[in-house]
């Protein structure tokens, strides 16, 4: 019965997609609750949620094994679909939008309360400062990309033109002279006319598009042929169109030591397709005691994850086999954190390993990336010896 069930919930997805539109817009995933799980966003319905009918990826997959049904709303551009998006998912905090992401890795778009406010790009991180019982501010997010998001300010700033610069200057500034400030610097522009711009702006970036041109109708006509036809491709251009969530963030995990010394547990870092080495981490090993990997590895862990500020990864590997998953399991269910994790047993022939929470079809999932596994594993175990070799030839040097 159970599966006959998932049959016909699978079908009604399959049916429903295939009558999504070529348009751009927004699409929501609901659950057997009818709670939304998933909002995305794309330059073409269609041909995006096609994707979900074969999914690659594990984390897909298990939106797909829960998602009930399927719905969408097509905007005039793709300008208008983050705008819907970024609203949508700070209305019902979708699950699959945040799960396993930090929230102070995204990012917002905050506009202070304050004489001659303009537009500023937050990480999620610095965004308690502005909350509404320390200043007022509009906020507005969040956004998954600060590379879409520094676009989509600079698409923003030429509909609605903001100062940065000093007021009253002595010269113009750069930005007026391209036609993106509208002259505090000058003097042409009054605060109250500055902060009417700076309210359209606000209205649009909260969805009310119809209500901005109602008002421009009757101070700026000229800006709604503009708000009419934008060209948003500087947005497109950067926009994945693969799929949403590709194979996320991936750390890697090894532990080297010379004869039980100078011993370093490493993380390196594989996202969206390539090593992140901004992201790399050392961590010269305090508490565990000499020759003890297990100990020095849940050190690692623990250390690493104390580190809220840093985004959690979609899956952990460890270069190990059974011992080394369930140490690192161990340290991931005292901190009540769901992250899977998997190894490479080099003991069976680079065997993969997997955690007793690893259901099936993820496991099937993860196989296939096999060879891109063992290059992460390959990679953290150059970084952690090359780490180990620089401090032993430190400690060799006369005098050190």
């Amino acid at each position: 019965m159970i599966n006959t069930m998932a049959k016909l919930i699978q079908n009604n997805l399959t049916q429903k997609i295939k009558k999504a539109p070529n348009n751009p817009g927004v699409y929501l995933f609901k659950n057997q609750k009818e709670e939304i799980i998933y909002v995305g966003r794309s330059i073409n319905l269609k041909k995006r949620l096609e994707n979900y009918l074969h999914p690659k990826y594990f984390k897909t997959i298990s939106l797909v094994k829960e998602a009930k049904s399927v719905s969408f709303k097509t905007t005039k551009n793709f300008l208008d679909a983050v705008i819907l998006e970024a609203n949508l998912i700070k209305k019902y905090e979708p699950k699959y939008n945040v799960r396993e992401k930090d929230s102070r890795s995204f990012v917002y778009i905050v506009i202070p309360k304050k004489p001659w406010t303009y537009p500023m790009l937050v990480r999620g991180k610095q965004l308690e400062k502005y909350s509404p019982k320390k200043t007022k501010a509009e906020i507005f997010g969040p956004f998954q990309s600060l590379g879409l998001t520094k676009n989509l300010s600079r698409l923003l700033r030429r509909i609605f033109p903001y100062s940065t610069c000093q007021l009253n200057a002595s010269r113009p500034c750069f930005d007026y002279q391209i036609g993106l400030c509208p002259g505090k610097c000058i003097g042409i522009i009054t605060e109250k006319e500055y902060q009417k711009n700076i309210n359209n702006l606000i209205l649009f970036l909260k969805g009310e598009k119809e209500k901005v041109k109602k008002k421009l109708k009757k101070t700026s006509p000229e800006k709604i042929k503009l708000l009419e036809n934008i060209d948003d491709s500087i947005l497109i251009s950067h926009e994945k169109e693969d799929f949403d969530f590709g194979e996320g963030r991936i750390e890697g995990y090894d532990i080297s030591h010379f004869s039980g010394k100078e011993t370093f547990g490493a993380m390196v870092v594989f996202e969206d397709g390539d090593f992140n080495k901004n992201e790399y981490r050392l961590f010269k090993i305090r508490s565990a005691k000499p020759n003890d990997d297990l100990s020095a590895l849940e050190e690692t862990l623990e250390r690493r994850l104390n580190h809220k500020e840093w985004t959690y990864p979609n899956l952990i590997l460890v270069d190990g086999g059974k011992t080394q998953v369930s140490t690192l399991n161990k340290v991931l269910d005292k901190k009540k954190i769901n992250i899977p994790v998997i190894g490479i047993s080099k003991f069976q022939f680079d065997k993969l390993v997997f955690s007793k929470k690893i259901d099936k079809s993820l496991k099937g999932i993860i196989s296939l990336s096999f060879d891109e596994l063992k290059k992460i594993r390959d990679e953290a175990h150059r970084f952690t010896n090359s780490a180990r070799k620089r401090s032993f030839q430190k400690h060799l040097l006369p005098g050190k």
